[in-house]
């Protein structure tokens, strides 16, 4: 048998029907729901008098529309409309949910991987473009449509084209002051918004090795910004000890079994990817956004581009388009850039080793006079272990708002919105026009980053920050 890279073989463990020419028919291991995607896929099961296939292997939360100040006073009508129903369909259907008054709470992508849900080998889907998270633990984990989230939930199945394979190999050690969002917005700056197109992304590498589960669910959250279908990374120890124990992942005889499994999963030695990029983590540095894109960004150090700078017409104007929006002049430097909010949270630092980097840069200070600031943990869990660890009182005593667990700002769809035309330094990871409101300015960086910059009131570099 030829040698596989890691997405052939859980594309092919999970193969219940193909014919040449048309999608491959998968199985899919864990569905997991949330209160956006979910409404008109369930109506759809009640229309045509189905069930939910496998409840077993899906898990519903609620985390868009959450307000995140006062949980359960939700003021938004359709946001409390969105939530009722999926509290309602949940039952009619027997699906296990995290509702707002559960210890389990939070964004789904966060919630998975702690309570063990997400597992190597698997085939995870969710209505949500960052489902890629869960590639961290080399699960083929992608986002999908409302039609399609109600033919998993009545079939357990799914149609897909089988996509291209992309090896991002990523050698060296990351400077001091960078990060894994630093790393994916630097790889995405350097080479596009569509380098993952019609692929799947395995990263591998020194550096990906060395990281953490945390950073490597940001390596594989960002992917989706790179426009890959799915990102992975190859399971290890580092995998198997964030997993054992929690409340869904094998326990005894089943846990030493599942680890061989897991083991086997990984890419052979002589597994040939259809395209390979290679990245020297060296030459990466703090990065900022400037434009409307991920890929509008560059190192702290710089200035802001100049649209006649571009190559091509094409990126030429989509410059000029993005800094009349964004309010810049080229020429600027970036730490001259000043800011109206932050926001420390999302799906892509959400997680409790974001908090604590964002922490380690405020101690002992006080956010900027003009400076409005969020701290949102990922998960009600997140949220418990930081207040344990003391870190929200740092935060509230560096003058930021602690709030409940939840999507937040991140996506302007609950009452965390920026008003007419405010500039955000967020750790979110799109900055689309309007994202977080009428005529946002979103700039995108890391957990530390974002932290200096709320108490400088601009953009700074954090290498040269003096911690308290």
């Amino acid at each position: 048998m030829r040698p596989m890279t890691m997405f052939e073989k859980i594309w092919k463990d999970h193969v219940v029907d193909h014919e040449e020419g048309k999608p491959t028919l998968l199985y899919i291991d864990l569905h997991l729901v949330h209160e956006v995607t979910s409404p008109q896929a369930f109506e759809g099961l009640r229309i045509a008098g189905r069930g939910v296939r496998r409840p077993d292997l899906t898990f519903a939360t609620m985390d868009h529309n959450v307000p995140t100040k006062d949980r359960f006073n939700i003021e938004d009508p359709i946001a409390k409309q969105q939530i009722d129903a999926l509290c309602h369909n949940c039952k009619e259907f027997d699906v296990p949910l995290a509702d707002l008054s559960s210890s389990e709470q939070g964004i789904v992508h966060i919630i998975g991987p702690e309570l063990g849900l997400t597992q190597p080998g698997k085939t995870i889907v969710c209505g949500d473009s960052h489902t890629s998270t869960h590639g961290a633990f080399g699960a083929l984990a992608f986002g999908i449509g409302t039609s399609e989230v109600e033919h998993v939930l009545a079939t357990q199945c799914l149609q897909q084209a089988k996509p291209k394979t992309l090896n991002i190999k990523i050698n060296g050690h990351l400077p001091i002051g960078t990060t894994a969002k630093d790393l994916m917005l630097y790889i995405i700056s350097k080479h596009g918004t569509s380098v993952g197109a019609g692929y799947v992304i395995e990263f591998t590498g020194d550096i990906i090795r060395r990281m953490s589960m945390e950073e490597r669910m940001t390596v594989c959250n960002m992917s989706i910004e790179a426009g890959a279908r799915a990102g992975l990374i190859a399971p290890d120890e580092i995998t198997f000890r964030y997993l054992e124990g929690r409340r869904y992942a094998p326990a005894g005889e089943e846990w030493t079994k599942a680890v061989e499994n897991w083991r086997k999963i990984v890419s052979d030695p002589e597994a040939v990817y259809d395209r390979t990029v290679e990245i020297n983590a060296g030459e990466v540095a703090p990065q900022v956004t400037w434009g409307t894109t991920p890929s509008m960004g560059m190192d702290i150090t710089q200035a802001v581009p100049n649209p006649d700078d571009f190559s091509t017409p094409t990126e030429r104007q989509a410059a000029q388009r993005a800094l009349e929006y964004m309010k810049l002049t080229p020429g600027t430097p970036m730490t001259e850039i000043k800011i109206d909010r932050v926001f420390i949270g999302s799906c892509t630092n959400g997680r409790i080793e974001d908090l604590r980097e964002a922490a380690r840069v405020v101690k002992g200070y006080k956010i900027a006079n003009h400076v409005d600031a969020l701290i949102v943990p990922g998960s009600q869990s997140v949220k418990k272990q930081a207040e344990k660890e003391g870190l929200d009182k740092i935060f509230m005593e560096a003058g930021f708002d602690w709030r409940e667990s939840g999507c937040s700002m991140c996506l302007g769809m609950n009452s965390d919105v920026l008003l007419n035309g405010e500039r955000c330094a967020s750790t979110s990871n799109r900055n689309f026009e309007g994202r977080m409101g009428r005529n946002s300015k979103t700039h995108l960086l890391s957990p530390a980053m974002t932290a200096a910059a709320a108490i400088k009131g601009h953009f700074t570099d954090v290498r040269e920050w003096k911690f308290q």
